[in-house]
């Protein structure tokens, strides 16, 4: 029998100063909440202490735990789980990044479950872990929408891909004034991130008709918003693009990424070039790896990036879509080579034997070889 699942949050809630909601919503989870943020940013915001008013005002008791770090490691799951069962939290708040959400994640996760994260790297939890709601304030990840937590296990220098449909929040508050704050490097990156979510959840293997609609969606809005977002940052375009993101969330936590993501995980794990920024140096190069094997699908997203394809053939529109992609990434002032964010090519090999290894090269339209992932690292070096 052939279907397809879609699964997603039971609620989201999207405008203006819905972080005010926070409080309300949690009540039903219970009494005590831990708010899992970054160390500096949610304060310096004031983010956080809308959070922790809200969930007060209700007669919630909040717990801070702060520690979570860029791509967040195995020793502060472990450092969250600890003190989520110290204090005998019921539920979690996730405010910040793709970092505190997958935090998050990875701790209610553990803490419903059981056991040490790393036991969850290719085992499947059994049941939910606590309740999560997800506050973002940047936009690109989708994390809050998503099944998916990615931690650093610093020892092996690799990142983790955890999968599963327990772990996706119960609700996920998006407020784009939670955004404004976002710095034009960070808009930049997270926003490339969201573009290349949408792009390869179109393309995946497991791509099915909702997560299309989704992902062609996002593509329209990202692709028309994320230069503006970084060179004007207006509420608008920050409205936009977190709505875009959220969308492009909902089509790659149900068709997956491809190998953009598997071959920016290493660059990560050694190197901590940031997700966004790694994805985003690598997208244009990939895209053009794998435009011959789904050169149709290519086509929709040149049209829904606004390029009139009318009278081409699906040749000249697919490559019409690889040049758009590339003039929007070049439009953000990132990093363009592997060079500028410091890595070394001396591990393209290692690099490339560790994307090969990724769940998600499994599900990219063209099969790619060690030799062809070290030449692509190489054209961009």
């Amino acid at each position: 029998m052939d279907y397809s699942v879609f699964q997603c949050p039971k609620k989201i809630i999207y405008g203006k100063d819905t972080v005010n909601f926070i409080g309300s919503e949690a009540a039903v989870f219970g009494n005590k909440a831990m708010i899992v943020t970054g160390k500096h940013s949610s304060k310096k915001t004031g983010a956080l202490d809308k959070v922790y008013y809200s969930l007060k005002d209700q007669g919630i008791d909040p717990v801070i735990f702060n520690k979570v770090e860029s791509d967040p490691s195995v020793i502060t799951v472990r450092e969250g789980v600890k003190a989520g069962k110290k204090e005998k939290v019921d539920f979690i708040v996730a405010l910040g990044g793709g970092s505190a959400m997958d935090a998050a994640k990875a701790i209610s996760m553990a803490i419903g479950n059981g056991g040490d994260i790393l036991d969850y790297e290719k085992v499947q939890p059994k049941t939910y872990g606590i309740p999560i709601i997800a506050v973002p304030t940047t936009a690109g990840t989708g994390s809050e929408v998503s099944k998916f937590s990615i931690i650093t296990d610093t020892e092996r220098k690799i990142k983790m891909l955890i999968s599963s449909n327990f772990i996706i929040p119960e609700v996920a508050i998006l407020d784009p004034l939670l955004t404004m704050m976002m710095p034009p490097q960070v808009t930049a990156a997270t926003g490339m991130d969201a573009f290349t979510h949408a792009i390869e959840a179109y393309i995946s293997k497991a791509a099915q008709p909702m997560s299309d609609t989704f992902a062609i969606k996002a593509i329209k809005i990202i692709s028309s918003n994320i230069s503006r977002s970084v060179l004007k940052g207006d509420i608008e375009a920050r409205e936009k693009m977190l709505l875009g993101q959220m969308y492009a969330g909902l089509a790659f936590s149900n068709a997956s990424t491809a190998l953009v993501h598997s071959m920016s995980r290493p660059l990560g794990a050694y190197y901590k070039v940031p997700h966004g920024m790694a994805n985003a140096i690598l997208l244009t190069e990939v895209m053009k790896f794998n435009r011959a094997s789904c050169a149709e699908r290519f086509k929709v997203i040149a049209e829904a990036m606004g390029e009139n394809v009318e009278g081409k053939s699906v040749r000249e529109a697919s490559l019409i879509a690889v040049d758009t992609i590339k003039s929007i990434f070049l439009e953000t002032g990132l990093p363009v080579s592997l060079k500028e964010v410091g890595v070394d090519k001396d591990n393209f090999r290692k690099m490339a034997e560790d994307a090969m290894e990724s769940k998600t090269t499994a599900l990219n339209p063209r099969k790619p070889t060690v030799e062809q992932l070290v030449e692509i690292y190489e054209k961009i070096y």
